[in-house]
Protein backbone atom coordinates (compact mmCIF):
# COMPACT_ATOMS: atom_id res chain seq x y z
CA UNK A 1 0.00 0.00 0.00
CA UNK A 2 0.70 3.59 -0.56
CA UNK A 3 0.53 6.40 1.73
CA UNK A 4 -2.03 6.56 4.21
CA UNK A 5 -2.95 3.19 3.38
CA UNK A 6 -4.57 4.22 -0.21
CA UNK A 7 -3.85 2.11 -3.43
CA UNK A 8 -0.70 2.47 -5.11
CA UNK A 9 -1.69 4.53 -8.29
CA UNK A 10 -0.35 3.92 -11.56
CA UNK A 11 -0.91 5.77 -14.68
CA UNK A 12 -1.30 3.99 -17.88
CA UNK A 13 -0.38 4.89 -21.37
CA UNK A 14 -0.51 3.11 -24.62
CA UNK A 15 1.97 4.26 -27.56
CA UNK A 16 -1.28 3.58 -29.94
CA UNK A 17 -4.08 5.95 -30.93
CA UNK A 18 -5.87 3.02 -32.28
CA UNK A 19 -9.37 2.38 -31.30
CA UNK A 20 -8.81 -1.63 -31.67
CA UNK A 21 -5.32 -1.03 -29.80
CA UNK A 22 -3.64 -4.11 -28.31
CA UNK A 23 -1.28 -1.94 -25.81
CA UNK A 24 -4.59 -0.27 -25.31
CA UNK A 25 -6.29 -3.80 -24.62
CA UNK A 26 -3.10 -4.36 -22.36
CA UNK A 27 -3.91 -1.88 -19.90
CA UNK A 28 -6.86 -2.57 -19.50
CA UNK A 29 -6.49 -5.83 -18.47
CA UNK A 30 -3.15 -4.87 -16.31
CA UNK A 31 -6.30 -2.44 -14.46
CA UNK A 32 -7.86 -6.26 -13.99
CA UNK A 33 -5.34 -8.16 -12.52
CA UNK A 34 -3.67 -5.58 -10.35
CA UNK A 35 -3.61 -6.73 -6.97
CA UNK A 36 -6.63 -4.95 -4.78
CA UNK A 37 -3.41 -2.53 -3.28
CA UNK A 38 -3.23 -0.68 -6.84
CA UNK A 39 -4.97 0.92 -9.54
CA UNK A 40 -4.35 1.70 -12.59
CA UNK A 41 -5.84 4.43 -14.38
CA UNK A 42 -5.34 5.01 -17.99
CA UNK A 43 -4.82 8.24 -19.57
CA UNK A 44 -5.33 8.67 -23.60
CA UNK A 45 -2.66 10.07 -25.56
CA UNK A 46 -5.60 11.24 -28.14
CA UNK A 47 -4.72 14.97 -28.83
CA UNK A 48 -1.76 15.81 -27.20
CA UNK A 49 -0.17 18.54 -30.05
CA UNK A 50 3.52 17.81 -31.64
CA UNK A 51 6.08 19.11 -29.53
CA UNK A 52 6.59 22.44 -30.76
CA UNK A 53 8.85 24.66 -28.41
CA UNK A 54 7.45 27.96 -29.92
CA UNK A 55 3.80 26.86 -28.83
CA UNK A 56 5.76 25.54 -25.50
CA UNK A 57 7.01 29.33 -25.14
CA UNK A 58 3.28 30.70 -24.93
CA UNK A 59 2.44 27.82 -22.14
CA UNK A 60 1.77 24.21 -22.15
CA UNK A 61 -2.09 23.17 -24.51
CA UNK A 62 -4.79 22.47 -22.05
CA UNK A 63 -3.92 18.38 -23.37
CA UNK A 64 -0.38 18.49 -21.91
CA UNK A 65 -1.37 20.33 -18.84
CA UNK A 66 -3.92 17.16 -18.89
CA UNK A 67 -1.32 14.89 -18.86
CA UNK A 68 1.32 16.32 -16.80
CA UNK A 69 -1.14 16.64 -14.53
CA UNK A 70 -1.83 12.97 -14.56
CA UNK A 71 1.43 11.97 -14.21
CA UNK A 72 2.03 14.12 -10.90
CA UNK A 73 -0.76 12.62 -9.00
CA UNK A 74 0.50 8.92 -9.71
CA UNK A 75 2.79 7.11 -7.88
CA UNK A 76 4.44 5.31 -10.98
CA UNK A 77 3.42 4.63 -14.67
CA UNK A 78 3.06 1.87 -16.96
CA UNK A 79 3.93 2.13 -20.71
CA UNK A 80 2.79 -0.02 -22.89
CA UNK A 81 4.63 0.50 -26.23
CA UNK A 82 3.64 -0.93 -29.54
CA UNK A 83 5.98 -0.83 -32.18
CA UNK A 84 6.15 0.42 -35.62
CA UNK A 85 8.80 0.06 -38.16
CA UNK A 86 11.07 -1.60 -35.45
CA UNK A 87 10.67 1.00 -32.85
CA UNK A 88 8.79 3.78 -30.65
CA UNK A 89 5.68 5.20 -31.92
CA UNK A 90 6.01 8.66 -32.75
CA UNK A 91 2.33 9.25 -30.46
CA UNK A 92 4.87 7.89 -27.44
CA UNK A 93 7.93 10.02 -28.00
CA UNK A 94 5.82 13.07 -28.38
CA UNK A 95 4.08 12.29 -25.20
CA UNK A 96 7.61 11.87 -23.46
CA UNK A 97 8.79 14.90 -25.42
CA UNK A 98 5.88 17.29 -23.51
CA UNK A 99 6.48 15.62 -20.02
CA UNK A 100 9.98 15.94 -20.17
CA UNK A 101 9.65 19.63 -20.41
CA UNK A 102 10.94 22.41 -19.30
CA UNK A 103 14.60 20.66 -19.07
CA UNK A 104 15.19 20.05 -15.12
CA UNK A 105 11.70 20.02 -14.29
CA UNK A 106 10.26 17.10 -16.06
CA UNK A 107 6.84 15.09 -14.73
CA UNK A 108 8.74 12.29 -15.81
CA UNK A 109 11.64 12.37 -13.54
CA UNK A 110 11.63 9.93 -10.65
CA UNK A 111 8.50 8.07 -11.20
CA UNK A 112 8.71 4.45 -10.94
CA UNK A 113 7.52 2.81 -14.58
CA UNK A 114 7.24 -0.34 -15.74
CA UNK A 115 7.41 -1.05 -19.99
CA UNK A 116 5.09 -3.72 -21.70
CA UNK A 117 3.97 -4.01 -24.88
CA UNK A 118 1.65 -6.51 -27.20
CA UNK A 119 2.38 -7.09 -30.98
CA UNK A 120 0.94 -8.99 -33.65
CA UNK A 121 4.53 -9.81 -35.03
CA UNK A 122 6.80 -13.00 -33.34
CA UNK A 123 9.11 -10.57 -31.71
CA UNK A 124 7.01 -8.79 -29.73
CA UNK A 125 7.88 -5.17 -28.93
CA UNK A 126 11.20 -5.54 -27.70
CA UNK A 127 12.82 -3.25 -29.90
CA UNK A 128 10.26 -0.54 -29.26
CA UNK A 129 10.74 -1.20 -25.55
CA UNK A 130 14.45 -0.88 -25.73
CA UNK A 131 14.36 2.36 -27.25
CA UNK A 132 11.70 3.92 -24.68
CA UNK A 133 14.35 2.37 -22.05
CA UNK A 134 16.82 4.12 -23.63
CA UNK A 135 14.74 7.38 -23.63
CA UNK A 136 13.49 7.30 -19.85
CA UNK A 137 16.53 6.21 -18.48
CA UNK A 138 18.08 10.04 -20.21
CA UNK A 139 15.23 11.39 -18.11
CA UNK A 140 16.33 10.10 -14.89
CA UNK A 141 13.00 7.40 -14.97
CA UNK A 142 13.82 4.63 -12.79
CA UNK A 143 13.09 1.65 -14.43
CA UNK A 144 11.36 -1.73 -13.26
CA UNK A 145 14.11 -4.34 -14.72
CA UNK A 146 12.35 -7.08 -14.19
CA UNK A 147 9.75 -9.11 -15.20
CA UNK A 148 9.84 -8.24 -18.89
CA UNK A 149 6.48 -8.73 -20.98
CA UNK A 150 6.52 -8.69 -24.85
CA UNK A 151 4.05 -10.05 -25.66
CA UNK A 152 4.34 -11.70 -29.53
CA UNK A 153 1.33 -13.02 -31.59
CA UNK A 154 -0.58 -11.05 -29.74
CA UNK A 155 -3.62 -11.21 -31.88
CA UNK A 156 -4.57 -14.44 -30.85
CA UNK A 157 -4.25 -14.06 -27.35
CA UNK A 158 -7.26 -11.16 -27.30
CA UNK A 159 -10.74 -12.05 -27.65
CA UNK A 160 -12.97 -8.92 -28.14
CA UNK A 161 -10.68 -6.62 -27.17
CA UNK A 162 -9.58 -8.57 -24.15
CA UNK A 163 -6.90 -10.22 -22.82
CA UNK A 164 -7.64 -14.11 -22.82
CA UNK A 165 -4.79 -15.45 -22.52
CA UNK A 166 -3.97 -17.03 -19.19
CA UNK A 167 0.14 -17.02 -19.13
CA UNK A 168 -0.23 -13.91 -20.38
CA UNK A 169 -2.12 -12.37 -17.89
CA UNK A 170 -0.40 -14.23 -14.96
CA UNK A 171 2.96 -13.02 -16.28
CA UNK A 172 1.02 -8.98 -16.47
CA UNK A 173 -0.08 -9.54 -12.90
CA UNK A 174 3.51 -10.25 -11.61
CA UNK A 175 4.34 -7.51 -13.67
CA UNK A 176 2.35 -5.22 -11.79
CA UNK A 177 3.02 -6.52 -8.59
CA UNK A 178 6.66 -5.91 -9.02
CA UNK A 179 6.01 -2.35 -10.30
CA UNK A 180 4.22 -2.39 -7.11
CA UNK A 181 7.23 -3.36 -4.96
CA UNK A 182 9.43 -1.59 -6.91
CA UNK A 183 7.60 2.24 -6.51
CA UNK A 184 7.73 1.27 -2.71
CA UNK A 185 11.61 0.75 -2.73
CA UNK A 186 12.17 3.47 -4.94
CA UNK A 187 10.38 5.90 -3.07
CA UNK A 188 12.38 4.54 -0.01
CA UNK A 189 9.52 2.73 1.92
CA UNK A 190 11.31 -0.80 1.41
Amino acid sequence: MSEGDRPLRVLGFAGSLRAGSLNAALLRAAAEVAPPTVTVEIFSLEGIPLFNEDVERGGDPDRVVEWKSAIARADALLVASPEYNFGITGVLKNAIDWASRPPGKSALAGKPTAIVGASPGAGGTRLSQAMVRQVLTALGVPLLPLPLFLLGAASDKFQDGRLTDERSRDLLRRVVSALESWAIRVRGGA
